[in-house]
């Protein structure tokens, strides 16, 4: 591999700056939508006492575990040693940093008095996972935040492994909280699995690697800097397999919950009665998010489409996004099971399935948390080296390498 070098974006074009306004837009809306909430109540909001969890804690539940995922590619190139991801992990790096922040945004604002926060950041309950959650973001925050100095700094590159491994350690620790957190609600039937924990890792690791390919390769558009095939195609085929890895700890949940009886209502009401709930599970988590990505990934007739690879990425968000509505607000809307065996009913809707509908703050707010990744990202890479000057194949891969995956292709 050539020497890599790094340069900021200009940023000086109209549709730069038409970018940047339409997020500070979405930005401004979401911070008006928080205001709303916080001082007429989240009554106008979908959510109830029953579904306690809505829109914008799926987006920042999404965005969080997309932001551990983000920090693989640079985990590969630095932890394992595979030298054609190293020119991609500032920008990995960033991203992390950058979603992260965008979900703990609505995370705050969605709280109804997000001026109480102090003393969530000051009282622990070190039994509720939620506790241990704010010591793992912080601590995100900060060990990536020294990865980039140390990679991004020339006296301290001695030190790039060392500390990539404990960025590494830390995101695997940190998805396993955030999964754990529904695997722990006993409570909840269609939550209450350990395989929780390691199904959210595998979902980081698609989202944040289908978030890092569209990044990459619009900015490499809008800037005419060069995207070789080479490091585009290892991405999308490491992408293919992770699309399959959460198919199959999907697959491997649900036929665990269908073994055990206690859930049999609570299953065949996410797979089959559910509405909105069973369409968004077929449809979304396992046609959009697996099954579509895999066939444009892997097919003979898509699998070297540069549109391809941005439609079958796209399909992994949109899949993403499916996949924790449904577990996050069906897990919900299905009543608890407060006295097992039994039938009940009250007026407090008890043994009811509980209705939600999101409302336009809930979306506007959730919205804002993506448009502020994006715009923390926009800026970033306008101020700061993160992106290499080039892509190009030979500037990734070696010339005979490059010559004997030509041949192999021709060959297929």
């Amino acid at each position: 591999m050539s020497a890599i070098h790094y340069r900021e974006i200009e940023g000086r074009g109209a549709g730069f700056w038409v970018l940047a306004a339409l997020l500070a837009g979405l930005i401004a809306a979401g911070l008006t939508a928080a205001w709303f909430m916080e001082h007429i109540g989240h009554v106008i909001t979908g959510m109830t006492n029953q579904v306690v969890w809505g829109m914008p804690h799926v987006i920042a539940v999404f965005l969080i575990v997309a932001a551990s995922g983000a920090l693989n590619t640079a985990s590969i190139a630095s932890v394992f040693g595979k030298v054609a991801y190293k020119p991609l992990a500032r920008l990995s790096g960033l991203l992390a940093i950058a979603l992260l922040s965008g979900g703990l945004l609505v995370l705050v604002l969605d709280l109804g008095r997000p001026d109480r926060l102090a003393v969530a950041m000051t009282h622990y309950n070190f039994r509720s996972i939620f506790a241990w959650n704010i010591f793992l973001y912080t601590g995100f925050l900060a060990v990536t935040g020294a990865y980039l100095w140390v990679m991004m700094e020339r006296r301290l590159n001695d030190h790039t492994r060392r500390v990539g491994t404990a960025a590494f350690l830390w995101r695997l620790i940190l998805t396993t909280g955030t999964g754990s957190i529904f695997g722990f609600l006993v409570a909840r039937q269609p939550y209450d699995e350990a395989i929780m924990a390691p199904m959210f890792i595998l979902m980081s690791f698609a989202f944040g690697l289908a978030i890092l390919l569209l990044v990459l390769m619009s900015a490499c558009k809008a800037t005419g800097r060069p995207l070789g095939d080479a490091i585009v195609m290892r991405l999308k085929n490491l992408l293919g397999v992770f699309a399959a890895a959460v198919l199959y700890f999907l697959l491997a949940f649900h036929v665990t919950k269908l073994y055990q009886a206690e859930f049999d209502g609570a299953e065949a009401f996410l797979l089959r009665d559910g509405g909105v709930y069973t369409l968004l599970f077929w449809g979304g988590a396992v046609f959009l998010g697996g099954v579509l990505p895999m066939l444009l990934f892997w097919l003979p007739q898509t699998r070297r489409s540069r549109a391809a690879v941005v439609w079958g990425s796209l399909s992994v968000v949109a899949g993403g996004l499916a996949l924790l509505y449904d577990i996050i607000v069906g897990g919900q809307a299905w009543p608890l099971s407060i006295f097992p065996g039994m039938q009940v009913s009250s007026s407090f809707y008890d043994g009811v399935v509980n209705a939600y509908t999101p409302s336009l703050p809930e979306c506007a707010l959730g919205l804002a948390g993506c448009a502020w990744a994006a715009f923390v990202t926009l800026f970033a890479l306008k101020l700061l080296p993160f992106m290499p000057q080039s892509l190009a194949d030979d500037a990734v891969e070696p010339p005979a390498r490059i010559a004997g995956a030509g041949a192999t292709d021709a060959a297929a």
